[in-house]
């Protein structure tokens, strides 16, 4: 970085504020100007309670989105005898949940692009409210799985949306460094707590309160939302009057990757396994979509809902393939941990809950540290220790004996898991949202979320696929060959992890400033 930056305002506009809503600047801008551009309050909040409740409506947004996944497989059982679930179906109103999203978060981040992001978070609120409510008064599971897909849409629609915030909102530095740590942080802690709210509610109360409990949250958010997110409507209009979405791509990415994701998800738990009919088709069906998406990104839109220029940025492709296996991952994890402690070591459901409590405060204790020193470090050591977290955290339960120590095996793998995913997720967000320009901030956070929802769903089915093969062929009820799965696909991230340098993530100019000045050294 050069001692002297050039600002992208001209001297006539120099009262006037910075695309991140900071103070008044001169033309030129020093190194220490910059840095302190990247560690004060955004002018666009008029306090640091404005801030602060900005902040909330978009990290408790995360959690909601982590508690709904998480918290449902513990009541699923009780819901399961309740409303008469046939086997074949119980996987359905568990998975069609993050189905429907990870498949949506691209044409819903294209809508963000084009209304702002204050309309599409707060309506994705909304929706995600009131689906989740219905949810709770369903009589029948097929009125359960309908909601449960509805619902889908909501984070589809607010998660990109709140990515594109915070990347809007603050400038590369220290002050955003901390926000998305926070914004990280709470993934863990709603996965925790989704938890701990599903075992509580299914064993004093009904299943019901689970939905019913996180309605009350989401109506709360909601209005906290409206009342303190700035609106960027009319600026987005303005700024991006010339997007458009891309249709054709919408009906080509969204079948492809449902048919997809349906059969890699359920193929392991089809009457005949991947040999069923009716999953060779989905397969067939989707890939061929897909494959019509790709000619139609690349060479029929104008404006591609998936540009290939998102990735032109250095190290971009290799960080989007080392997300997905890292997010992958990560989801095996949580799901047969889960099955690990319950079925093997016999642990309650609330006990269960318990014993992931370090993933939630190891969450928290990342995001207060990370926030302040993650400007200090350069990026590939941060993404070399959580590639190290990940391995560790399932390759412990895959070497894990009969009747292992609770300390010795399950507490370093949870503190391994919030080192691999937080990390991961907090400087992938900060990398991805500075090296993107503003008019795609949303399908910057339709990217990041469809790494992370695509990815745990394509390896899930996989590592479901190898444990009823495995226990198939032995006759045994043994998830080991998941982790030792697993712990392969986290080896994988981690040599990819180790040849992206990214920096720091310290104060810097944004992607149109940097633009600027260019132009003008060239002129």
């Amino acid at each position: 970085m050069k001692d002297i930056k050039m600002n992208m305002n001209t001297p006539q506009e120099s009262d006037t504020k910075s695309p991140a809503g900071g103070p008044d600047q001169s033309p030129f801008m020093s190194d220490y100007e910059i840095d302190k551009l990247g560690r004060q309050r955004p002018a666009v909040f008029a306090s640091t309670l404005r801030e602060f409740a900005f902040c909330s409506s978009l990290v408790i947004s995360m959690f909601m989105a982590e508690y709904f996944i998480s918290g449902f497989n513990i009541i699923l059982p009780e819901i399961s005898h309740i409303l008469a679930i046939p086997v074949s179906s119980q996987t359905w109103p568990a998975s069609v949940f993050s189905l429907v999203t990870g498949s949506f978060l691209l044409p819903l981040g294209r809508l963000a692009d084009i209304h702002g992001a204050y309309l599409v978070f707060n309506l994705g609120l909304a929706w995600f409210f009131l689906w989740s409510l219905v949810a709770g008064f369903s009589t029948t599971y097929q009125m359960l799985i309908a909601a449960r897909a509805i619902a889908g849409l909501g984070p589809a629609a607010f998660l990109p949306a709140s990515v594109m915030l915070i990347g809007k909102t603050y400038r590369p530095g220290p002050r955003k460094n901390l926000v998305f740590s926070l914004y990280a942080a709470f993934a863990p802690l709603g996965f925790f707590l989704g938890i701990i709210t599903g075992g509580a509610t299914g064993q004093f109360l009904s299943w019901r309160w689970y939905f019913w409990i996180g309605a009350v949250v989401l109506f709360v958010v909601c209005v906290t939302g409206l009342l303190t997110i700035p609106n960027d409507g009319a600026e987005a209009r303005g700024e991006n009057g010339h997007v458009r979405m891309d249709w054709w791509g919408v009906v080509t990415i969204v079948p492809g990757l449902v048919l997809v994701t349906y059969a890699i998800t359920d193929g392991a738990h089809a009457p005949q396994g991947w040999r069923t009919p009716y999953i060779i088709v989905a397969f067939v069906l989707g890939a061929l979509s897909l494959g019509a998406a790709v000619y139609v990104e690349g060479w029929v839109a104008e404006q591609p809902l998936l540009p290939f220029d998102l990735f032109q940025p250095k190290y971009m492709g290799r960080l989007a393939v080392s997300l997905f296996f890292a997010y992958g991952v990560f989801g095996v994890f949580l799901l047969y941990a889960s099955l690990h402690i319950s079925n093997k070591m016999g642990a309650s459901a609330l006990m269960t809950a318990v014993w992931f409590a370090p993933m939630a405060g190891g969450g928290i204790i990342l995001a207060t540290v990370g926030g302040f020193t993650l400007h200090l470090l350069p990026g590939r050591v941060l993404l070399i220790i959580s590639g190290l977290g990940s391995v560790a955290s399932v390759a412990l339960f895959a070497v894990m004996p009969a009747g292992a120590n609770y300390w010795a095996f399950v507490f370093p793998a949870m503190v391994g898991a919030t080192v691999g995913v937080d990390i991961t997720f907090l400087v992938s967000n900060i990398f991805i949202t500075t090296n993107v320009p503003r008019h795609k901030q949303g399908l910057a956070g339709a990217l990041i979320n469809s790494l992370l929802f695509l990815g745990i769903s394509f390896f899930l089915g996989m590592a479901d696929l190898a444990v009823a093969e495995n226990n198939a062929r032995t006759g045994e009820d043994d998830y080991k060959v998941a982790f030792w799965f697993a712990t392969a696909c986290a080896i994988v991230a981690l040599l990819i992890f180790s040849t992206i340098d990214m920096g720091r993530a310290s104060s810097d100019l944004t992607v149109e400033e940097k633009e600027e000045q260019r132009r003008q050294e060239s002129s």
